[in-house]
């Protein structure tokens, strides 16, 4: 049997593990009798390094990231390179419809009105391919919402979620700015969209069904590269070893 290791970035807040966990129970029950762990590039225990050792057998990781980046791009495949080299690596979580659907509850819940404009608050990063992917989710919230949806960073990248905030509020007529949580669990980028001057914030996208389903779309996509690669394989042996074959050129 294959295990499932969710791979966080990992936070000092205790609230943002505690909905790690929560998330990581919510993926358990969806399909009762595979092994699921959680683990954590830093800061949080258990270590991800641990937690490969120690597991037996086939590996697939789901990088709970909502886009691509450092941690992605590097810190995560190093890790898994040194410890289990064997592993499977399966694509970030987002952007993705899945996503969209929590984004847009979340919304709802904190009181979203139909006239209010809307900003997609993420983190950010210092990779131009990770905002792509925060803009890629943007996109999808604003065919959600039937509305422009701009996506802004707290800290690395641009524009930042000030900056988006004043444009929303000079060069529209919407009564309210509202900004869209795209973080996982509270700690302190959440805080600082807290902090902002937007009308509502909405809550982090936290542990949800969908972002759960989410989980195990990754690790499915993951699955079927990896059964891809091995029905190639033989194929391309095949055609290596047969280079001196007759060659129909009619």
């Amino acid at each position: 049997m294959t295990t499932l290791v969710m791979a966080g970035h990992g936070a000092r807040d205790e609230r943002w593990s505690a909905v790690l966990a929560d998330l990581a129970g919510r993926v358990r029950r969806l399909r009762p009798g595979h092994r699921v762990r959680l683990a954590f590039l830093e800061l949080s225990t258990p270590p991800l390094v641990d937690v490969l050792a120690a597991s037996v057998g086939p590996v697939v990781v789901v990088p709970l990231l909502l886009a691509g980046g450092y941690h992605a791009h590097v810190d995560l495949p190093a890790i898994i390179a040194g410890v289990r080299p064997d592993a499977r690596v399966a694509g970030p979580l987002g952007p993705h419809p899945l996503l969209t659907s929590v984004l847009a509850r979340r919304l709802a819940a904190a009181g979203l009105r139909p006239g209010d404009a809307v900003v997609l608050g993420a983190a950010g990063s210092a990779d131009p391919s990770a905002l792509d992917d925060v803009r890629a989710a943007a996109r999808l919230l604003s065919v959600r919402l039937s509305r422009p949806v701009t996506a802004a960073f707290a800290a690395g990248g641009t524009p930042t979620l000030a900056d988006a905030l004043t444009r929303a509020r000079t060069t529209r007529t919407a009564p309210r700015v509202a900004v869209a949580s795209y973080l996982l669990a509270p700690g302190h980028f959440h805080g600082r969209l807290a902090d902002s001057s937007a009308d509502l914030v909405s809550a982090p996208l936290g542990a949800d069904d969908d972002l759960a389903a989410l989980v195990w779309t990754r690790f499915d996509e993951a699955q079927a590269s990896s059964r891809s690669s091995l029905t190639m394989s033989p194929a391309l042996s095949s055609r290596e070893g047969s280079e001196s074959a007759p060659v129909n050129v009619s």
